[in-house]
């Protein structure tokens, strides 16, 4: 599919650029720069002035960098990116992760081609040592109603249905949907259910994320388990009443 110099698809970066993750954003923003989509990069500079931010990305066009004056989050932060999103469609990517190349393009192609308002893929897990492991989601490849998603994911405890960083949405879609939960983690579990709950889309048997395991990832700080099964919860639930209000409009067409 033919792409114009214009930007196709923004990607949403939250960052509190600490020392030990700048060099990870800089590969990723090598990895965006392999991709053959011209993109948008807005980078949510959450509590941090842009004049840490390192010179390459400032200069660079493609790259529009949203400093908030103080921390609120990466739900948050991600939220505020939006309203500097220009492009039609738009995806996330953690500040120590990257995407390999062909990530954009076969999302964005098979979205496109298929009128469809979501295209996810698999992740795989980047280990210290460079090895990869592709992690396979419980929701199978192919096609995907509204609201079909959700119902691999039994229970709140279960392994989420799909990888959040993994999903290239609409723009018009995410902004309807809410964007992201007013959560400190996890915030991202519900924008999965609220974007792959209003409109069909497809999962795709390709890895289009990279996600990096290193010390200092959020994930891995003893405090992250203390709110995780309550994140988890408010976003299964959020899934459960969509997936009820969908039945309930169902019923009302039926019987008008």
């Amino acid at each position: 599919m033919p792409y114009t110099d214009e930007p196709a698809v923004a990607i949403i970066t939250p960052t509190r650029l600490r020392t030990e993750r700048v060099p990870y954003l800089l590969e990723l923003y090598a990895s965006l720069q392999r991709q053959a989509v011209p993109f948008q990069w807005v980078l949510a500079l959450d509590g941090v002035p842009l004049s840490r931010l390192p010179a390459v990305l400032r200069e660079d066009p493609r790259v529009d960098a949203v400093p908030l004056p103080r921390a609120v989050g990466a739900g948050a932060a991600r939220n505020f990116a939006l309203n500097e999103v220009t492009t039609a469609w738009c995806t996330t990517a953690d500040d120590d992760d990257f995407l390999p190349e062909g990530s954009l393009s076969i999302r964005l192609e098979h979205a496109r081609s298929h009128g469809l308002g979501w295209c996810a893929g698999w992740s795989a897990d980047l280990h210290p040592d460079g090895s990869t492991t592709t992690w396979h989601c419980p929701t199978p490849p192919g096609f995907h109603e509204p609201g079909a998603v959700w119902r691999f994911w039994k229970t709140p405890d279960s392994t989420i249905p799909i990888g959040p960083t993994t999903l290239l949405a609409r723009t018009d879609l995410i902004r309807g949907s809410g964007g992201y939960a007013a959560l400190p983690q996890g915030e991202d579990y519900a924008y999965l259910v609220g974007i792959t709950g209003g409109a069909p889309g497809a999962l795709l048997p390709t890895v289009v994320y990279h996600y990096r395991k290193h010390p200092e990832q959020m994930t891995a700080h003893p405090s992250y388990p203390a709110m995780e099964s309550r994140a988890r919860v408010f976003a299964w639930r959020h899934g459960q009443h969509l997936a009820a209000l969908r039945e309930g409009l169902k019923g009302s067409a039926k019987t008008a």
